[in-house]
């Protein structure tokens, strides 16, 4: 990557950083709901958001070109090993952009353990707050409310103690 490039994707992401800050803070009125939305998952079979009620979910907005995203996905991975056996789900949605071929080759490569929807049509992207930013990342609890949203990589220590506390919410 050219000196250029790399100081453009560090103004971009401390915009989206400053943007999320603002986002957080216009959002303090308590959880909202996620949105209703059907993901296609890579075998073709698909997912709504109400199948997730009952189970803390990571929702995961990703692009194969994003290198936060590509960085962040070992963590993700591991968030989902460490909790899965204790009601915890992830879903890492591909952006409309991101080749299906792209996809499905990390997913196999990297050998992702969760399921993996892409968005072609980019339809939950703009249910879920109008996504143009990777990776951007919400936290759903059991009630289906988001209750954390990430813009970059989450803090990985403190996303498992809200983990750890909304697995321990009945």
């Amino acid at each position: 990557m050219s000196s250029v490039s790399s100081a453009v994707c560090r103004i971009v992401f401390a915009s989206a950083l400053a943007l999320g800050a603002l986002a957080s803070l216009a959002g303090c009125g308590g959880a909202q709901a996620a949105p209703e939305s059907t993901f296609v998952l890579l075998d073709g079979s698909t997912k709504t958001t109400a199948d997730f009620r009952g189970k803390v979910v990571l929702v995961n907005f990703w692009a194969t070109s994003c290198v936060t995203c590509v960085a962040e996905m070992p963590k993700i991975i591991s968030t989902y090993n460490k909790y899965k056996g204790r009601g915890y789900d992830t879903l890492a949605v591909a952006m409309s952009y991101d080749p299906p071929s792209y996809v499905v080759n990390f997913t196999e490569t990297r050998q992702l353990p969760f399921k993996v929807a892409i968005d072609n049509t980019g339809a939950a992207a703009r249910a879920w707050g109008d996504v143009k930013l990777t990776p951007t990342t919400y936290l759903v609890n059991k009630r289906g409310e988001i209750v954390k949203r990430y813009v970059g990589e989450p803090d990985f220590a403190a996303l498992h103690q809200l983990i750890e506390k909304l697995l321990a919410e009945t």
